[in-house]
């Protein structure tokens, strides 16, 4: 009897090192990951005809978005004085898409050969580190006789550990 309670109590005070062991280990501050963050966008006409210009786009240079910010409030309320020649980049990637449109109408093609482009672009970046973070897409359509125009934009934005 006495044997069992003394094997009772190191039991018990062998899963209380244990659990406190486990919880110390889960309490202490983990590294905290640095990321960067980057993003490309597909343009893809959808004019009738094929007269639009579909392009995937990637830029080449940092912009600190501080630069270009103003903090409006009650007492100041005026407008935001950046330059837009100061916003714009000069240097970026330009990759020739097809319209989605030619003369006779929609070309299913040039959507496969878009898509085997852009995915190869995916497939490239994430074998180079980098991780889809969202996708996202918008479009303007053609509204009929009067517009003749329309685009259909997709955002691809990537993170990968500094």
């Amino acid at each position: 009897m006495k044997n069992t309670n003394f094997l009772t109590i190191i039991g018990a005070i062998t899963i209380c090192f244990a659990l406190f062991a486990f919880n110390k280990s889960n309490n202490t501050p983990q590294e905290t990951k640095q990321y960067e963050f980057t993003s490309f966008t597909v343009v893809e006409s959808i004019i009738p005809g094929g007269l639009g210009r579909s392009r995937m786009i990637n830029s080449l240079e940092q912009r600190d978005y501080k630069e270009f910010t103003k903090v409006k409030s009650s007492e100041d309320r005026g407008r935001n004085k950046s330059k837009r020649g100061d916003i714009r980049v000069f240097n970026y990637e330009e990759t020739k898409l097809l319209n989605f449109y030619n003369l006779v109408g929609i070309r299913f093609q040039n959507i496969a050969a878009n898509d085997a482009i852009v995915n190869n672009k995916v497939n490239t970046m994430m074998n180079e580190g980098w991780e889809v973070v969202n996708i996202t897409s918008g479009v303007e359509s053609d509204a009929g006789k009067q517009d003749g125009n329309g685009i259909f934009i997709t955002r691809f934005y990537f993170k990968r550990a500094k």
